[in-house]
């Protein structure tokens, strides 16, 4: 390089260094992010070395020097000449002056204030900062001084997020939702974010709303952690970081809460310090349509108090429940994570989606691991079940957990969705365990050493709590059996509900990293955000109908771990190359649905809350045709059903009527259209009160109707069950082949690497003919990328055909397109990796007719030959581009000529079709 280049190589990374962005005249675009333009056009016709620019305003001028050049007098001039005669299209600071002005070197830098008169020339160390300059010309800049964003340390979809959702807030949108994959970094995303806005803008106070309070732990972690500062400071040094738990903790910089306790200081509540989270799923009905708080006008904290918001998971935290808290804080600017967006998130936010980073990229990107699905059916499971007369059965009151002997007085036969709903049968729980226990070792991982006190830590999801204790009570039994004592060791099951005895977050903690902790049962609780890395298997004995619950369940797998992070909590393991969907209820095949918040904030009352109004007279038509739906609802449920309909004779005998009456009662008034208007409850209501006087003005009526509304169990009698299918899925699996194969025959002759194939063409298939490929297969379906055609036929494969997919060495091989596309072509009868042929495929070039090769040439075209495994066919000229070094080495021991025939002859060898 000329001197002059050197130098110019030195100065941009000083400026790159100090958060400048480097662009060329053509590459500039206003987007009000600190810029600097080489070569950029001023007055005259001339050309200044760099200009830079603020919130798209020309702000310094630097005028660039070989390292040789003292940056004297001449040099001064003709900077200051620049800064005093502008272009007339660039926007400034000051009418006709760009402010700041720059000489160096590339070894020195000196400065000048152009707005201080008498200002002379000063030597600085390092280039300044876009938020410095903004300081020395004395002006302020909302966004503008947010300076250039170093991709070092940040994956791919964190640095494109933080990124647009920089760019959100230049083009003035305050909302933005950055939907990522479980596991691909959201906290460390908000930690930058909270960062950058802290450290370059106005932003003073910063708030973190975690789903959970053992989220809020986690995330409190990584705020005090985070060092990807300007000078590699942790956050807590630079600034005050607290999770809520006092008013004292609002003076922090950084606040992390969960939105409840938001609500009680917002509210003057006083915040229980109690980190015990319950197990509260957010998707169930009566909780969805919660009408919203209510926040009153006497508030503790002003509207603009938080600048900055990050929802966590806000797939739930906006919710309709809490919304009103987050509408008050209506001017900050919010930023929305999460791996399952909704649609209430997506208008939540606008539609702003900054970055989209699915499971399937996570995967590709080794963020995550990908799971296969164990399927486990029983009997009982797929048909249901026979409980024969005078069995004696134990019944539970679901309201108040009251337990009662009784006998079956008919013969009851009950469905496959009866059972744990409202029946739960000890023998097929038993029985899902024990071929669970049974497949542990002979088919999820055969490979491991059998030692019972360490089998892969399993997550359970239950279906309520009384179903969670049936289950840690059936696994101890079960798994009991393979140990001497016939008992399982002390911690090796517990349960994580709301009403486990120890504080749940400490259960999650021990089930992170104690090794006796091997399987956990919850219900909802684990099935959001947290982070347990050890975990490989999560097992369903419970069906789940919403879509974002199911992924978020099932994606407390799939975070990769580090070999001997996992073999400290699971020592006979090796690594975690996948994780297990372990699938005893079909939850993998039924449909899904998006749940619905109350998007009217129309209050819908529960049972309890309605019996209330209307005993204090509150009985306007909403509230009588609520009654009417209750009543009714709850007549249907009981009246054929041979279990529990003596709860309903029971409520008649009692009390002289069925709650079908009183709904009969209401239908009829409003029928006839005889009800006088309802005004408030101090009017004279007596029409409309005497319509459900009989249920209202009984206080045992209504807690009996209660009763019924919450419904009972039954725990049918104690008899074997049996298993009639275990085993991987593949109901699933046939579908997605048989899509995939369609969409390879459709463009059999459209994608060249495809026809090649197909044809049997003789020409080899290169890097830029793959990418095609692939580009085209996620096109037509995101799970088509090589990982998941692969797994699916090995699913499919009963007689060894498909050699097992190397996660950790070959996974992101280009060239798997290759062997899936002939294994599927039925070109090849086996499915097997160039890796897996590498070897031979290697020898038999080396070995070929009339060649000779020497150990620096054999070694050159290994080197090359490892290139084309994974990325197809290469060129002498492309592998100069790629690989100078290495094209030079084999220039010289080949010749060009005979190096050119040698790698063409080698791409044959390892890719070729016919061989």
């Amino acid at each position: 390089m000329l001197p002059e280049q050197k130098a110019r190589e030195k100065i941009d990374k000083q400026l790159n260094d100090s958060g400048w962005e480097i662009v060329s005249r053509d590459e500039y675009v206003s987007t009000y992010k600190p810029q600097v333009i080489k070569e950029a056009l001023m007055s005259g016709k001339k050309e200044c070395d760099y200009l830079l620019f603020v919130d798209n305003k020309a702000i310094a001028v630097i005028e660039a020097k070989k390292e040789e050049d003292n940056l004297g007098k001449e040099v001064a001039e003709q900077a200051e000449n620049y800064s005093l005669h502008p272009e007339k299209m660039y926007g400034l600071w000051f009418e006709g002056k760009i402010p700041l002005v720059y000489l160096a070197n590339g070894k020195k830098i000196l400065f000048k204030n152009m707005l201080t008169a008498e200002s002379e020339y000063k030597e600085i160390e390092k280039m300044h900062t876009p938020k410095e300059m903004l300081k020395i010309i004395r002006k302020s800049s909302e966004f503008g001084a947010l300076p250039f964003l170093e991709k070092k340390g940040l994956r791919e979809c964190q640095y494109k997020a933080e990124l647009e959702f920089e760019n959100s807030l230049r083009n003035g949108k305050r909302r933005s939702l950055a939907v990522l994959a479980t596991g691909s970094g959201k906290t460390y995303l908000a930690c930058m974010s909270a960062y950058r806005l802290l450290n370059y803008t106005p932003v003073d106070k910063v708030l973190f709303l975690a789903d959970r309070n053992n989220l809020a732990k986690q995330a409190e972690v990584e705020f005090n952690t985070f060092n990807k500062t300007e000078k590699n400071n942790t956050l807590n040094d630079l600034y005050r970081i607290n999770r809520l738990r006092t008013k004292d903790d609002l003076n922090s910089e950084i606040v992390i809460s969960t939105i409840q306790k938001l609500f009680s200081v917002l509210t003057g509540e006083n915040i229980i310090d109690d980190d015990n989270d319950e197990d509260e799923d957010f998707f169930k009905e009566d909780i969805v349509n919660e009408p919203e708080v209510e926040l009153g006008s006497d508030l503790e904290l002003p509207p603009n108090y938080f600048k900055f918001i990050v929802i966590d998971e806000c797939h739930r935290s906006i919710y309709g429940k809490w919304r009103s808290v987050l509408n008050y804080f209506k001017d900050a600017i919010i930023l929305g994570l999460t791996a399952t967006p909704t649609e209430e998130a997506y208008a939540f936010f606008d539609k702003n989606v900054i970055e989209r980073y699915t499971y399937e990229d996570s995967v590709l990107d080794g963020v995550n691991v990908p799971f296969r699905v164990f399927d486990i059916e029983t009997k009982r499971s797929k048909e249901g079940g026979f409980i024969e007369k005078d069995s004696e059965l134990i019944e539970v009151t679901k309201i108040n957990s009251e337990e009662n002997k009784i006998v079956a007085e008919e013969n009851i036969v009950y469905t496959k969705r009866d059972l744990d709903k409202t029946i739960f049968d000890r023998g097929q729980i038993k029985q899902v365990l024990s071929t669970y226990r049974d497949s542990i070792y002979s088919e999820l991982y055969p490979d491991r050493e059998k030692i019972w006190e360490y089998i892969p830590k399993t997550l359970i999801f239950a279906k309520n709590d009384k179903h969670a204790d049936e289950i840690v009570s059936a696994v101890k039994e079960v798994f009991g059996e393979k140990f001497s004592t016939n008992c399982v060791p002390d911690k090796f099951v517990q349960k994580i509900t709301y009403s486990s005895p120890e504080n749940s977050n400490t259960l999650i903690k021990d089930f992170r990293v104690d090794k006796s902790f091997r399987i956990a049962v919850t219900v909802t609780l684990v099935a959001t955000g947290t982070d347990i890395r050890p975990l490989e298997v999560v097992m369903f004995m419970a069906d789940v109908k919403s879509d974002v619950l199911y992924t978020q369940m099932k994606g407390r797998g799939c975070r990769i771990i580090n070999d001997d992070k996992l073999k400290e909590v699971t020592p006979n393991a090796n690594s975690k190359e996948c994780f297990f969907v372990v699938d005893a209820i079909g939850v993998t095949k039924g449909e899904k649905s998006i749940p619905r918040t109350n998007i009217d904030n129309k209050r819908i009352l529960s049972l309890k809350d309605l019996l209330e109004h209307l005993s204090h007279g509150e009985v306007s038509n909403e509230n009588l045709l609520l009654l009417r739906d209750y009543c009714s609802s709850i007549t249907n449920r009981y009246r054929n059903n041979p279990l529990f309909k003596r709860h309903l004779d029971s409520f008649i005998n009692s009390f002289g009527f069925s709650p079908v009456f009183v709904s009969e009662k209401i239908q009829g008034a409003f029928s006839k259209k005889s009800l006088p208007e309802y005004i408030s409850p101090s009017s004279d209501n007596y029409e409309r009160l005497s319509l459900i006087s009989i249920l209202i003005d009984n206080k045992d009526a209504k807690s009996k109707l209660l009763e019924l509304k919450k419904g009972y169990y039954i725990f049918a009698p104690e008899t074997p069950d049996e298993t009639t299918h275990s085993g991987f899925s593949i109901e699933g699996a046939k579908k997605f082949i048989e899509n995939f194969e369609i969409c390879l025959n459709n463009h059999k002759d459209r994608i060249e690497a495809l026809r090649i194939i197909y044809n049997s063409e003789e020409k080899l298939i290169t890097y830029d003919m793959l990418v095609t490929l692939r580009d085209m297969l996620l096109q037509e379906n995101k799970q088509y990328s090589s990982y998941v055609i692969w797994n699916n036929y090995k699913r499919l494969d009963s007689e060894g055909n498909v050699i097992d997919l190397d996660h950790r060495r070959n996974v992101n091989a280009l060239t798997n397109l290759i062997q899936i596309a002939r294994y599927a072509y039925k070109k090849d009868n086996k499915l097997i990796t160039l890796h897996g042929l590498f070897s031979s495929r290697f020898n038999l070039y080396v070995g070929s007719t009339n060649h000779n090769l020497n150990e620096n040439q054999i070694f050159i075209m290994r080197k090359i030959a490892e290139s084309i495994v994974d990325d197809g066919a290469i060129s002498m000229e492309e592998l100069n581009t790629v690989d100078t070094d290495l094209w030079r080495k084999g220039i010289k021991e080949f010749g060009k000529e005979t190096f050119k025939s040698e790698i063409s002859m080698l791409s044959k060898f390892i890719i070729g079709v016919r061989l």
